[in-house]
């Protein structure tokens, strides 16, 4: 199967500036010659164009309404279309971000040609917010609720009238830490299955890995993996949009893809959150390629 790399250069649904240069990072580490070492076939598709802003809120940062939705949507339009064509022609599309913004579009992207899919989503945070409840007016943190019709409908104005939203019932988050608390309550009317980091310490990561995978494997035609890099604790990861102490550790996540990369469902990955200009002589950016190796297959021995 061939492995398709799509970068989206986007900061726009932060308040911090810097992930729009992980994709390049991530690049720069070698993902594409630490693929092709594994014997796995990769073409780079470029990034997807970014359009400037239209106003200065962003910078501002004084307003919790939801911001730059039409550039967000448009990139997400487009990232939905390119995701789809991926899988259509029987390739693995991987999405490198940018913010967790671009969820939207890879979620319904994948939908678009599976038709069902179940989601393992790897955040600290559960980015399930609405235009009503965010605290930040942030659409990184908004994206999940979006692609399950729970959130802001505008966007995901893109999607195919024939295209469902994505089933709360097939979506696991593992991870999360940081909720709001109108954002916990809609996750719990939601039928979404969260795995917290409390859970993880009693039960170990292994038997919350193999659990989500049921979940998300029950009656689904294939699997999506959005991994946000702000899971691993900050110590890990420290070059993160939005870091939150108490995360998996360096080997946890790489306990949790290696479970991952075995499952034939698995059609589909991103990883997000980058930002170069926090981290530590690019230690997160190189986390960030070894995860994706052994996510497609790497493994110590082999």
């Amino acid at each position: 199967m061939n492995i398709d790399i799509i970068g989206v250069p986007v900061d726009l649904g932060s308040n911090r500036r810097g992930v729009d240069m992980g994709p390049s990072a991530i690049r720069y580490t070698g993902l594409v010659q630490a693929i092709r070492k594994m014997g796995r076939s990769c073409r780079d598709l470029g990034n997807i164009p970014v359009p400037a802003p239209e106003n200065d809120s962003y910078e501002q940062g004084i307003s919790n309404s939801p911001r730059f939705i039409n550039e967000i949507t448009e990139i997400n339009e487009t990232l939905y279309k390119m995701v789809g064509d991926s899988l259509a022609q029987g390739n693995m599309p991987l999405v490198i971000g940018g913010d967790h913004s671009i969820a939207t579009g890879s979620l319904l992207g994948v939908q678009s040609c599976l038709k069902n899919i179940g989601v393992i989503w790897m955040d600290a945070h559960g980015d399930f917010n609405t235009e009503h409840t965010t605290l930040s007016g942030n659409l990184h943190g908004m994206s999940l609720a979006a692609a399950t019709g729970t959130g802001m409908r505008a966007m995901a104005r893109f999607k195919g009238e024939d295209v469902d939203f994505i089933d709360p019932e097939k979506v696991v988050i593992i991870g999360a830490r940081d909720l709001d608390p109108e954002e916990a309550e809609l996750l719990k009317k939601s039928k979404v299955t969260v795995f917290t980091m409390e859970d993880i310490d009693m039960y170990g990561l292994r038997s919350i890995m193999q659990r989500a995978v049921e979940i998300a494997e029950d009656g689904t035609e294939g699997i999506h993996l959005s991994f946000d890099l702000d899971v691993v604790t900050p110590s890990d990861a420290p070059g993160v949009g939005t870091p939150v102490k108490g995360g998996i550790t360096y080997r946890e996540a790489h306990l949790a893809v290696e479970m991952l990369s075995v499952r034939p469902k698995l059609r589909s990955i991103e990883l997000v959150e980058l930002n170069p200009v926090l981290d530590y002589a690019n230690k997160t950016g190189e986390l960030a390629v070894s995860l994706l190796c052994s996510v497609l297959g790497k493994r110590i021995m082999r």
